[in-house]
């Protein structure tokens, strides 16, 4: 856990890994050069488990991660950013599930969002499978780094741990990194609270976060889209990712597109199962009628949305009753 001048943040976060129903791990805390009561705050804790690392000057987030796994001696690593809460039983049920699957690399879980003193759910998928991850990992992060247990193993094939050129976007990069050496999961509980407010790096630094998710997936996309990678992964971030609205056909044709290509090949290359392929096609059509809706109300035809639209987000790929209610919502949001 990296932390820099949040004492309150912090001695939170401590306290709610130090109240695990698991026990026996060690906290690695890394005071990123702090200048104001964190130093206090730390040494005034006792507890064995905690270990305090101080750089001599302040490196930023990333480098102070990288310093924090470097350290660590479990076979185990979780994440948790200083501003965020474990909920008791998070460690106890991401080292069971690690322990019962020794082919994933990487497990998370569900989250709730804390903002003004109050909770509500986070806005990704309300259950997962491992094929479902894969299939959003192309389409924007699915995951909350906080809630993330890492097979120490497998982390250390990285080189580094986090790549301080993707800061901003760190997480995402690692994901696809990691993906390489195994399967990456998620617990549907949850686990986390995520703490939402205007300090924290995804509202300072939302360009910076832009710019290197593009980076991430124009990697991801320069298999399939050679040159155009690039274009059609900032069409994604801007609209997936962060939900800016499209307003021309040109840019909703170019969407229909990317989707079509990346599922026809995702399908290709993973053979999902039914279960999964109608998971995938669910999240894509609700993404795909939302960028229709939004197209629609700049003016766009709907004759063109529809024929824009990718064949998993049509009727042959849901059903008409998944299909039915993703309309309802859509007409909803149109009137």
């Amino acid at each position: 856990m990296p932390t820099y001048n949040a004492p309150d943040f912090a001695r939170a976060a401590i306290d709610s890994v130090l109240a695990q129903t698991f026990t026996d791990f060690e906290l690695i805390v890394i005071d990123d050069a702090s200048t104001d009561a964190t130093a206090s705050m730390l040494a005034g804790i006792d507890d064995p488990r905690l270990r305090i690392l101080k750089p001599d000057c302040n490196e930023g987030p990333v480098l102070a991660r990288n310093r924090g796994f470097a350290a660590a001696r479990g076979r185990y690593v979780a994440a948790l950013d200083h501003d965020d809460l474990c909920r008791p039983g998070r460690l106890a049920e991401q080292v069971a599930y690690l322990d019962a699957h020794p082919g994933t690399v990487l497990v998370a879980s569900n989250a709730s969002i804390l903002e003004h003193g109050r909770e509500r759910p986070h806005p990704g998928p309300r259950t997962s499978t491992p094929v479902l991850l894969d299939w959003l990992l192309l389409l924007r992060n699915p995951l909350v780094w906080s809630s993330v247990m890492i097979r120490a193993d497998a982390a250390r094939a990285l080189d580094p741990f986090n790549r301080p050129d993707r800061y901003g976007a760190e997480d995402f990069d690692f994901y696809h990194r990691i993906r390489a050496h195994g399967t990456i999961a998620r617990i549907d509980a949850d686990l986390l609270v995520y703490r939402e407010h205007p300090g924290g790096v995804s509202k300072r630094f939302a360009d910076r976060t832009d710019a290197t998710a593009i980076a991430v997936l124009s990697e991801a996309y320069a298999p399939l889209f050679g040159n155009e990678a690039a274009a059609r992964a900032t069409s994604m971030v801007r609209h997936s990712a962060r939900a800016a609205p499209v307003d021309d056909a040109a840019t909703l044709a170019l969407l229909g597109d990317t989707l079509d290509r990346l599922h026809a090949r995702f399908l290709r290359e993973h053979a999902p199962r039914r279960s999964d392929r109608r998971r995938i096609a669910w999240h894509t059509a609700r993404l795909w009628w939302r960028l229709a809706a939004e197209a629609r109300r700049a003016g766009v035809p709907w004759r063109t949305a529809t024929q824009s639209a990718p064949g998993c987000a049509r009727l042959s790929g849901l059903g008409a009753p998944a299909l039915a209610r993703i309309w309802l919502g859509t007409l909803r949001r149109w009137s």
